[in-house]
């Protein structure tokens, strides 16, 4: 068998480790709110009996980070109650300051763990939804409003555009949230005709137009099963159900028509995303329009919950095409062997509870007390209709009852080895997949490229055609033609009975093949800032994003034809003018989507929060392209070596080659216990300022720059060394942290003064290196 990859989307171009900062289930938040008004949960409380979205303004201190001019309003169904200290939260970081973020999240929504004693129910659900569709980030923070504890909540990603760019490249597609507003009968996703305010009960539009989609994916799905694959993302929707259905999320779209969205992908199939998980497990148990349900029948919650039932076309004009059931089965027996039968789900539990335990006690308005928080886990605590559920004790039951249902005893086809030749695939080539499996009668290999976000299916055959010559004997073939960028594939295979994917986890999870790249190596994109603050602006005096190329060869290339985009699924977004970049030459193209403003001006702009940037030549080849995550405020992602290297974080070379000494910022948690702290002032400065930074003691030795090793090295706006100081400490101790300090006179390596602008210092320090802005004005 040749190697294979796997890729699991969870998410496709962020860079994970910076998106996960804020929401790393290991860190608990500290969010302090401060209104100028003394009443503030009396106006907090008077907005929501308006009916309306208004906020109140006030200041946000997010893990020591000030938020100026924040909207907060409450949130919340069920969840929310004027008689509460502690409800459910939803602060607008942006509300009046434009792209003010943290970390690129906008919005935090923070749910007050009602109906939740154990306080896992959400984060442990995301956790695990994350493993088989696009699903928020979530973990908890302590909230002080008005420097009084309000509690521990917890924290949900919002399913914003900082979400959609995550999970679906685009941001500017149609979105809705469900929201029933309704009679409890209303069908859900039922097709109400060609008026979009039949509809309005049921969705809320979330995206500047979207009506005509919407109503046009109804209809098909309704009207047309045969072309529903064109309009709706069959295998996500499948994982929703089995996901909802399993761990019985009755405040959902298989039983209550809301708490999830609907995002239309680039290729015009809407995808369905989970949302508002605090009351699954269990912690919702009445069927709309019936009593609420016992411990036994949610236990027993038939697999097939509404199949029959005329409201629930979201779940009957799915379920009853037996394929399409068949691949229901299968993603439920996967949740249930990677979560449940191992009993993974039941030890995660209790390592959250571990990491929020001090806060749960320190917290005085919690809903339940601590030893129903213990409890829950396992089993049945509360009264009345506050009683829930225990989480062991609904899934223990529930698995094997699932697991024992008449319609999950078929024997499902085996896949074993998989392979494709060539080994290194060159794009306009044929790519040759083998497969073994038993019991099959159908088997079909599922792949894309180039971040479509449809797999194309195609038929393998056993007819000694693409195998070892014998026919009927297992073995599977195909060949595919590939083109531009990875291919990405999978293996379905079908009997009568079942069906099986490989990866288990398809099609969410697939193996990868690297497809070597169109030979142009002579043009590249060398840098970008997708964050221009201060470092450099256009020709009218405007602080817009850029693009840098640069040509390795000894010839002029005209660029007449060529393509720039950030959108892998549409390549040719920006088309140059008539340019031509020079022999061993750089060349800036300004991404602020402003045509209209004289030199080179692209028809879009770049987000800090992560996407992509794609160079394509005239026959619509791709020949050079990066793909990134969160961006830090004026600080490029450039290759080094210049021209040749691997893209790093550096100080920006606008224009200029990225010089030897320009290195990538090192997060400073990578060595907490040696630079504690690092700064200069004044700054920004006229003549002198002084650069200060602490280094602690290691291990009980002195910290490198004891010994002459650290430095601290100063380069301009270009990126060309200025000056280089060495550090002399001012305080001699064995015991404490040593402070350090260099005055720089604003001065070269010459001993000539430099002139008025943006200057960066780099502290190395052994193996660690650390980087901060400054201003120098004459």
């Amino acid at each position: 068998m040749k190697k294979f990859y796997t890729l699991i989307l969870l998410i496709i171009f962020i860079g994970i480790i910076h998106s996960q900062v804020f929401y790393d289930i290991n860190t608990i938040n500290t969010i302090e709110i401060f209104f100028s008004e003394e009443n503030w949960d009396e106006i907090l409380d008077q907005l929501v009996i308006e009916g309306n979205e208004e906020r109140l303004v006030g200041t946000a201190i997010i893990n020591a980070i000030q938020f100026d001019s924040v909207g907060v309003r409450y949130k919340g169904n069920s969840s929310y109650n004027p008689n509460n200290v502690k409800n459910p939260l939803n602060i607008k970081l942006d509300h009046i300051i434009d792209d003010q973020e943290i970390e690129g999240y906008g919005t935090l929504k923070l749910a007050n763990g009602f109906k939740d004693p154990s306080f896992v129910r959400e984060t442990l659900s995301y956790e695990i939804a994350r493993n088989y569709m696009p699903a928020s980030l979530a973990n908890y923070c302590n909230v002080y409003i008005n420097d009084q504890l309000i509690g521990l909540y917890t924290s949900v990603q919002d399913v914003d555009k900082y979400f959609m760019r995550t999970h679906f490249i685009n941001d500017d597609n149609a979105r809705f949230k469900g929201e029933l507003s309704g009679a409890a009968d209303t069908e859900v996703w039922g097709y109400f005709g060609s008026d979009s305010t039949d509809y309005m009960n049921c969705f809320e539009l979330e995206s500047n137009t979207g009506w005509n989609e919407l109503i046009n994916f109804l209809d098909i799905f309704n009207n047309d099963t045969e072309q529903v694959e064109e309009v709706l993302n069959v295998d996500g929707h499948l994982w929703m159900l089995a996901f909802d259905i399993l761990m019985v999320n009755l405040d959902a779209p298989i039983n209550f028509g809301h708490n999830y969205y609907l995002f239309q992908d680039s290729y015009g199939r809407f995808c369905p995303i989970l949302w508002d998980l605090n009351e699954n497990f269990g912690g919702f148990h009445s069927l709309i329009g019936g009593p609420p349900l016992n411990i036994y029948e949610m236990q027993h919650l038939d697999p097939f919950l509404n199949i029959s039932n005329p409201n629930y076309p979201i779940i009957y004009r799915i379920l009853t095409i037996p394929t399409y059931q068949k691949i229901y089965i299968a993603h439920l027996k996967t949740l249930i062997e990677e979560n449940f039968s191992n009993n993974w789900y039941l030890d995660r539990a209790l390592e959250i509870q571990q990491i929020i335990d001090n806060d749960v006690q320190a917290d005085q308005n919690m809903f339940f007390s601590y030893n129903e928080f213990l409890n829950n886990v396992y089993n049945t605590v509360g009264i009345g209709p506050m009683q829930i559920v225990g989480i062991t004790q609904l899934m223990e039951t529930r698995i094997d009852y699932i697991l024992n249902h008449p319609d999950f005893q078929g024997i499902p086809p085996e896949i074993f080895e998989i392979s494709y030749e060539p080994e290194n695939v060159e794009p306009g080539t044929m790519v040759n997949f083998v497969v073994e499996v038993n019991n099959a009668d159908l088997v079909k290999l599922g792949f894309r490229q180039n971040y479509s976000p449809k797999f194309e299916n195609i038929q393998m055959f056993d007819d000694g055609e693409h195998n070892d010559g014998d026919s009927n004997d297992g073995v599977y073939g195909i060949s595919i033609e590939v083109g531009f960028g990875n291919l990405e594939y999978y293996i379905f295979a079908e009997n009568e009975e079942a069906v099986n994917f490989s990866p288990k986890r398809a099609e969410y999870e697939f193996y990868s093949i690297e497809i070597n790249s169109v030979n142009e190596e002579d043009l590249v994109i060398n840098e970008f800032l997708a964050s221009n603050d201060t470092i450099v602006p256009d020709q009218d005096g405007e602080y817009d994003d850029w693009v840098e190329l640069y040509n390795n060869s000894g010839e002029d290339i005209s660029l007449t034809g060529y393509f720039l985009s950030d959108d892998p699924t549409n390549p040719t977004k920006w088309q140059f003018p008539d340019t031509t970049i020079f022999a061993y030459d750089f060349l800036i193209i300004w991404t602020d989507n402003d045509e209209e403003q004289d030199g080179l001006h692209a028809s879009f702009k770049l987000s800090a929060s992560g996407e992509s940037v794609i160079l394509t030549n005239p026959e619509t080849e791709i020949i050079d392209e990066i793909t990134f995550g969160l961006q830090t405020t004026d600080i490029s992602t450039g290759r080094y070596p210049n021209g040749i290297g691997d893209f790093i974080e550096m100080t920006p070379s606008f224009d200029a080659e990225n010089l030897d000494g320009i290195t990538k910022i090192e997060e400073m948690d990578a060595a907490p216990n040696r630079i504690m702290q690092m700064s200069n002032f004044p700054n920004p400065f006229n003549q002198k300022t002084t650069i200060s930074f602490n280094l602690s003691i290691e291990n009980g030795e002195r910290s490198p720059a004891s010994d002459g090793n650290a430095e601290i090295i100063i380069y301009n706006i270009k990126g060309q060394k200025v000056r280089t100081l060495d550090c002399i400490s001012q305080v001699d101790t064995k015991t404490k942290p040593s402070l350090y300090s260099k005055i720089w006179d604003g001065k070269d390596e010459n001993n000539m003064e430099v002139g008025s602008g943006i200057y960066f210092y780099i502290l190395t320090n052994g193996d660690l290196k650390l980087q901060k802005k400054m201003l120098l004005i004459r």
